[in-house]
């Protein structure tokens, strides 16, 4: 009898353990039950974080004086204009952009080349000078001369119009350049030629290193097909021709 009673006891003690036991036991999701947490943090879904806007690289204020100085003698001479026309495939009936027109120093020279078939359109941001272009081209004759006034990230161009362009000591000064880039593409036609004469600077100083052009027109969707030092001949120029891709 003894041993019996000491036998349910003991039962009785396990039982009770037992259900002691399972309340610290944690219960299913959903369950309204409390469950203990290990202390051990719940992992966390890596959040989207959109990387930093590249902040504008550095610009040269767009020139605004004295046109006279695109003039210069022997200007022809010393960027070898006729061997850049020869480049970007500037022939007879051709379409020719002229971004940053300025005085129509080139925008003249590509317009004699095109001939009355071909058409120049002069292109540039600054209406004062848009409006010096106009005049210059009806004083001196040539009726395949069309003056835009563009935007600072776009030339506002006919689409697919363009054989060649040029910007010639312009690019410095662009205040978004891939921009004007992407909308120039749309202007293009499929073999078209974009020629970039610049010098070598830091953004600021109406210069702009070569790997910053070539870097900004691939991501604007070009390709540099050809490369060229002879424009001034000081080392300092250089000329990029890019095609769209």
């Amino acid at each position: 009898m003894d041993f019996l009673f000491i036998a349910r006891l003991f039962l009785r003690f396990l039982a009770r353990l037992s259900l002691l036991a399972l309340l610290f036991l944690p219960f299913p999701c959903g369950s309204s039950s409390p469950v203990h947490l290990s202390a051990a943090p719940w992992p966390v879904a890596a959040q989207t974080v959109a990387p930093p806007q590249t902040p504008p690289r550095k610009t040269s204020r767009p020139y605004t004086g004295d046109l006279s100085v695109f003039e210069y003698k022997d200007r022809d001479k010393k960027l070898q204009v006729e061997r850049v026309m020869d480049i970007l495939g500037i022939c007879s009936a051709a379409a020719v952009a002229d971004i940053g027109a300025g005085s129509g120093w080139f925008t003249v020279r590509a317009a004699r080349r095109a001939g009355a078939s071909g058409r120049v359109y002069a292109v540039d941001i600054n209406p004062d000078y848009v409006a010096y272009v106009k005049d210059r081209v009806e004083r001196e004759g040539f009726r395949n001369v069309q003056t835009i006034l563009g935007k600072e990230d776009d030339p506002l161009l006919p689409p697919e119009s363009i054989d060649s362009a040029l910007l010639l000591k312009t690019y410095h000064e662009l205040a978004q350049p891939v921009r004007l880039l992407q909308n120039l593409r749309k202007s293009l036609r499929a073999e078209a030629r974009v020629g970039i004469i610049d010098r070598k600077g830091n953004g600021d100083d109406h210069g702009v290193p070569r790997a910053v052009v070539i870097d900004e027109a691939r991501a604007a969707g070009y390709e540099l097909i050809e490369e060229y030092d002879f424009v001034k001949g000081d080392g300092m120029d250089y000329f990029l021709v890019f095609r769209p891709r």
